[in-house]
């Protein structure tokens, strides 16, 4: 597990199970053995050890501290898509009443090791961001999602608007957060049912990317795509994306593979 001394950049990484006061005593203790498992398989599948993670448990809430490595992006993209993949599995075999729902926040700061837990302003924060309305409300608001994400304004500048995750700004909503003594700007994002685990992406921007100092007015605006391709150049196959025609494989077990050549096209485009 990482340990640093003093005062030292961290991410901080809180999450936090609807409605866990309303649950029985079985049902409370059934997340609290599941909750860690799921974050640890989202984990694994971006690519992180949450085992180099300091951890503090709270019951029915996670919070989960870590260097700065520049592998921020990826906690931001991968490994929220891939705990959103986690819960939708996790919530299919459930009674909607028995569905683990999540408030996720993202925030960095200074963050020291202390005798009994974190210390830092940017811990109080991530705490404060993490029971801020509008999470509650996005979960109020969207029936349909298992988890709802707040970045703190630094993190979303530094990752989706530097253009260093699959995200763009216009997914995220803006909100005003204020819980007790701290107010701040926050951005929002509700994945949707058919948000896919994102692979793992590169850390690094263009040369001559500029920072963005406004953002898209709103998702109608057409994101560039790929440059065409001709049929001539790839006969039968389209490089439109079509998000209705993604499709998952989830493969149980082993399989022996040996020899064998997969492909993945659509004939009709």
């Amino acid at each position: 597990m990482a340990a640093w001394h003093d005062f030292y950049p961290c991410t901080c990484i809180a999450v936090d199970a609807q409605g866990y006061g309303g649950n029985n005593d079985r049902r409370q203790s059934e997340i609290q053995h599941d909750l860690p498992r799921l974050l640890d398989r989202a984990a694994r599948g971006a690519g992180l050890d949450r085992e180099q993670w300091q951890v503090q448990l709270k019951g029915d809430e996670q919070l989960a501290v870590r260097p700065v490595d520049g592998k921020e992006p990826r906690l931001v993209d991968d490994y929220v898509r891939h705990l959103v993949a986690e819960l939708r599995k996790y919530n299919a075999q459930r009674v909607p009443e028995a569905r683990l729902r999540l408030r996720t926040v993202i925030h960095q700061g200074l963050v020291e090791l202390a005798d009994n837990g974190f210390a830092g302003t940017a811990v109080v924060a991530t705490a404060r961001l993490l029971n801020a309305d509008p999470l509650y409300e996005a979960l109020a608001a969207n029936p349909g999602a298992d988890l709802v994400l707040l970045l703190s304004d630094d993190v979303f500048r530094s990752t989706v608007v530097g253009s260093h995750t699959t995200l763009a700004p216009e997914d995220f909503t803006r909100v005003n957060v204020r819980v007790k003594e701290y107010e701040a700007t926050a951005w929002l994002w509700v994945p949707t049912a058919g948000a896919p685990a994102a692979g793992t992406r590169g850390l690094g921007a263009a040369e001559g990317d500029s920072p963005v100092d406004s953002f898209p007015a709103g998702p109608e605006e057409a994101r560039p795509g790929p440059a065409a391709v001709s049929a001539a150049d790839r006969p039968g196959i389209s490089n439109e994306y079509r998000a209705e025609q993604v499709a998952v494989t989830n493969v149980v077990g082993h399989v022996d593979a040996r020899g064998a050549v997969f492909g993945f096209g659509s004939a009709g485009g």
